[in-house]
């Protein structure tokens, strides 16, 4: 069977992979966005995906787009069976769907139509679901629309974040991929609509959801914590610095080095791992990073902060 790749992210990189090992899957074309700038220095940087595809021998194509111009016609002229989309970002208009025999293939990061949209793994976690998967469908005009083929559950786990969940949700979904391109070549693998009625959906993030509501419960802080992380990370201000909290637990109680009085926000012991109060419970501080500063624990944070009693975050 001959494929086309469309995938940027990191999360692409492991169906890419086990696609590339498939013994009966010919590789027509990989596409991924341009080089953007990126770190500190702002230095072009590669996407994930096209660091896997050239580590893999794969051919390559560094494009915006493929909706029209040199991406839509690289794959029109090599009319693959079927194109493979793997958090690309972009919705296919119906000249691109039309191109591949079986269609456009889409492994998306939930179990729709639960989240359909651009941050599934991140609204997963905010909300406080329990468990999640991977679905594969044929793709439509619509985002997140199609015909569900096949799909793969699995928890949650308490203390997961964004980043370790969709790498998971990753390497879940490759061997689905894989196994439901072959029931869809052979006609074994019937499609199914979903039901569209208990659709919900998971917008990109916005930056200022990034912020801490420490007026919150200590369960919702740390649910907001995970989703943002690794990266950009949730944020908090300290003595008007801005401060990334990028790993929190829930607390029961204070404990250690406490304060006269508390309230949301106030960091109420610093003898390790610093405490800080919400409306209900103690969210600890695991580990963080202040403006302009390297990831550190909390601890180290809070003895270079030297924290004086009722100091208070956000």
């Amino acid at each position: 069977m001959r494929v086309a790749f469309l995938g940027n992210d990191a999360w692409s990189v492991a169906p890419l992979r086990t696609l590339a090992d498939a013994p009966d899957i010919e590789f027509e074309l990989v596409v991924t966005n341009p080089p953007r700038p990126a770190g500190r220095g702002s230095q072009l940087t590669p996407t994930a995906v096209a660091d896997e595809a050239r580590t893999l021998a794969l051919p390559l194509l560094e494009v915006d787009r493929i909706r029209d111009g040199e991406g839509f016609n690289a794959l029109d002229s090599l009319e693959p069976d079927a194109i493979v989309v793997v958090a690309y970002g972009e919705i296919l208009t119906p000249d691109v769907l039309d191109i591949p025999r079986l269609g456009a293939v889409n492994v998306h990061f939930s179990l729709l139509p639960r989240w359909r949209g651009a941050a599934p793994v991140q609204r997963a976690i905010l909300e406080g679901d329990e468990g999640t998967g991977v679905t594969v469908m044929l793709m439509d005009e619509g985002m997140d629309t199609g015909p569900i083929l096949a799909t793969v559950e699995t928890a949650i786990e308490p203390e997961e974040d964004a980043g370790s969940l969709g790498a998971r949700l990753a390497e879940l979904g490759a061997p689905l991929l894989v196994e439901t391109l072959r029931g869809l070549d052979e006609g074994t693998v019937e499609p199914r609509s979903q039901d569209h009625t208990a659709a919900t959906y998971a917008p990109k993030l916005l930056p200022e959801e990034r912020a801490i509501d420490w007026t919150g419960p200590a369960d919702s802080i740390v649910r907001r914590v995970r989703a943002f992380a690794p990266d950009p990370g949730a944020v908090t201000t300290f003595r008007e610095g801005r401060l990334k909290v990028l790993v929190a637990r829930v607390l029961p109680g204070g404990g250690g080095m406490l304060t006269e009085g508390s309230g949301p926000g106030v960091v109420v012991a610093w003898d390790r791992d610093p405490r800080v109060s919400t409306t209900s419970g103690y969210v600890e501080l695991v580990e963080v990073a202040p403006a302009g500063r390297r990831r550190m624990s909390g601890a180290e944070w809070a003895r270079g902060a030297r924290i004086q009693p009722g100091e208070r975050l956000g």
